[in-house]
Formats: structure tokens, sequence, C-alpha cells
């Protein structure tokens, strides 16, 4: 008998499928794709209008609670006790006030699956929440505002001249990955779209480190090419579009940039905060 007829690697699938597995969420304002090793989301999309940010009736944050997301099972769940004392924030990567249309779609974002290990003060509850704002505000110019977020892992040069990826860890035992940057791809649409190739769309990608950044630091400086972000993540976001020059750039359109508002900077530690109680194993 020839060898090659007996060697089968495709038999080990009869013990099951080892992955990797990616949790999808649809949830009211957004849905996550869920990262089990990392324990965050690998990306997560969102759909805001002028509308939709309206507040509905006595919509507020006030009442959510962070909780944990009892469709991931168990051994690959975020849990709350993973932030105790962790030194970040529980980074919402959908934000709260992106779902004020109704009062489940904001609980929605607060499940730990929508959830990132972020750098508190100087970033989380600064620029990163004024560049959430910045998104908002585009459905002024356009109908239609498509947001694409989520943690980037990126690596860094050592004196020795070499690059490598390296990222905390915290938990315990430490399992959740605090990324290195942060990404964001904006779309605005002017109309309703029913051809991809027919309707042109603006866009634009921004990298962000997860650090303290200055609020005099131009959002420009963040944004990168499409094709960049692509790279860094391996997600492909405008593959269906064959006609590419119906894709402009967002900034060119409009001023991208943040304005500084003042946001709740005594927010308490993370242990502190109002959560539901983790779920019994």
């Amino acid at each position: 008998m020839n060898i090659e007829d007996t060697i089968k690697p495709g038999d080990f699938f009869k013990y099951g499928y080892p992955g990797p597995v990616h949790d999808l969420g649809a949830y009211r304002e957004f849905i996550s794709c869920y990262d089990r090793q990392t324990k965050n989301p690998y990306w997560v999309v969102e759909h805001i209008t002028a509308d939709s940010l309206k507040r509905n009736g006595d919509t507020n944050r006030g009442k959510s609670v962070f909780k944990e997301d009892e469709k991931i099972p168990m051994e690959y769940r975020g849990l709350l006790r993973n932030y105790f004392r962790s030194g970040y924030d529980r980074g919402h990567q959908a934000p709260a006030a992106d779902a004020k249309f109704s009062q489940e779609a904001m609980d929605e974002t607060f499940y730990l699956s929508n959830m990132c290990p972020q750098v508190g003060q100087g970033f989380n509850r600064d620029y990163w929440a004024h560049f959430e704002d910045f998104a908002r505000r585009l459905t002024s110019q356009y109908k239609h505002v498509r947001i694409v977020t989520g943690p980037l892992y990126l690596p860094k040069k050592y004196p020795d001249g070499k690059y490598r990826v390296s990222y905390e860890v915290i938990g315990n035992p430490p399992n959740v990955a605090v990324p290195t940057h942060f990404f964001k791809l904006i779309v605005g649409e002017r109309t309703d779209i029913t051809n991809v190739n027919e309707q042109p769309i603006s866009a634009a990608a921004f990298i962000l480190p997860n650090d303290r950044i200055s609020n005099d630091v131009p959002l420009r400086s963040f944004q990168v090419p499409v094709e960049a972000l692509e790279r860094s993540t391996g997600l492909s976001f405008f593959h269906q579009i064959s006609n590419k020059s119906n894709i402009k750039n967002l900034c060119d359109e409009v001023k991208c940039d943040i304005i500084v508002r003042e946001f709740p900077k005594a927010l308490p530690a993370p242990e502190e905060v109002l959560s539901l109680p983790a779920p019994k194993d």
C-alpha cells in the first residue's frame, strides 16, 4: 500500500474541529466578534444615525451594569474579577453613548465581550472619549455612519534592532490581553446605498496607542491607509467594492479633529463600579 494512502490528517476531525472559534454576537446597536484567546473582541461593528443617538425617554447609563456574557463558554469568557485592581478601565468598544435609543441597547454595551482593558486617565476617559464623540458628530454630515472598532497587538522595535510583539496580561490567573493599540474604521454614507459599486462612500481608518494622549495631538496624526489597517488586523473591509475609486477620504470632506469636552473624570475604580455578580460556575 502506498504510504500516502495511509496518512489522513483530516481524520483528527472525528474528535471535533479545533478552531479557531470566534463567537459572533448580534445586539441591538452592534455586532461583535469575540476572540477566545485574548478574551477581547476581535472587532465590533456599529451603525449610528442622528435619530439613533437621540435619548429615548429615561434611557440612563447609570442604570446599566457591567456583566459577563453568558453566551461565551465559561472557559473562554471574560470575567468581572479579571479587571479587579488591574489598573485598567473596562473600555467599551461600542460606546454606551451610541445606544441611547433604548435602555436595552445601552445595557448590552456593558457585556464584557464588548470590553478591552484600556488606560483610563488620559485615554479611555479623555482622548478616546473625544474620538468617540467625533464619530457621533459625523451623523450631522452623513445619513448613516458605520464604525468598526477593535484592539491591536502591534510590534515594537527593541534595543537589539528586532521587532517583537509584547503585551501585558491581566486577571488571576493572567488571561485577558491588554491591547497595545486600538483602531477605528469609520464609514460615512450620504444616501441609502443599494449598490456598493455605484454609490460613493467616505472612509477613514485610525490607529491609536493604548496610552495617555494629550488632547493637543491632532486626530489626523493617527489616520492610516485602510490597506495598512487591513495588514495590521488581518481583516478585509471593502472586498465587495470592486470600484475602489468610490471610496473617498472622509477627512477630505470633514474636519477630522476632536472637540475637548468635559467627561466624568472621577470614575470609580473597576472593582467599585456597580456590576452584576459573576455567574456561578
